[in-house]
């Protein structure tokens, strides 16, 4: 029997035999929905097959792709189930290091408005502020640093924070 033929034998042997198909998937899975997309799939897999050898027990096969189909669902869903996490009062639990969408965004538009007035600073102040803020030095090491006095720093530091308040609204 050609390989086309086979192909089509084995597409009507499950149609005609589908009830009992979905009996074995069901009993498998435990529910009708669940046991109709074994079904599904299990009847795509068998029709796209190429290269199919003689199958001796056309039905037999059916079933066992069924079978192993549904167990698959089974194994897949019992993985699934060991990673899920299903919190008492029905809020999606925080992952560890992740942002909601919302604040992500509100963050990141914070973000580009202290960056927005830093721009419109002294390229100076924008440097002193950037190295106490975010490069951790004291106000004596950035002024060795740069070669001015700390009073300076001290008034370059105050003119940055001054000019940041207007964004203190948004942290809100």
């Amino acid at each position: 029997m050609s390989t086309e033929l086979q192909e089509t034998a084995l597409g009507h042997i499950f149609i005609e035999h589908r009830p009992q198909l979905r009996r074995i998937a069901q009993k498998i899975v435990g529910t009708p929905h669940i046991a109709d997309e074994v079904i599904q799939d299990a009847y795509l897999k068998i029709v796209e097959m190429t290269g199919v050898r003689d199958i001796l027990k056309p039905f037999c096969y059916c079933c066992q792709v069924v079978r192993n189909l549904a167990l698959d669902h089974c194994r897949r869903q019992a993985v699934e189930s060991s990673y899920r996490i299903y919190p008492e009062d029905g809020e999606l639990p925080q992952v560890c290091g992740g942002n909601i969408p919302d604040q992500q965004l509100h963050g990141i538009q914070v973000i580009n408005a202290i960056d927005h007035i830093l721009g419109g600073l002294p390229s100076r102040t924008r440097h002193v502020f950037e190295l106490y803020r975010l490069g951790g030095l004291t106000q004596r090491d950035i002024a060795q640093q740069i070669g001015c006095s700390a009073t300076l720093v001290n008034f370059m530091l105050r003119d940055a924070t001054q000019a940041i308040a207007s964004c203190r609204e948004l942290l809100v």
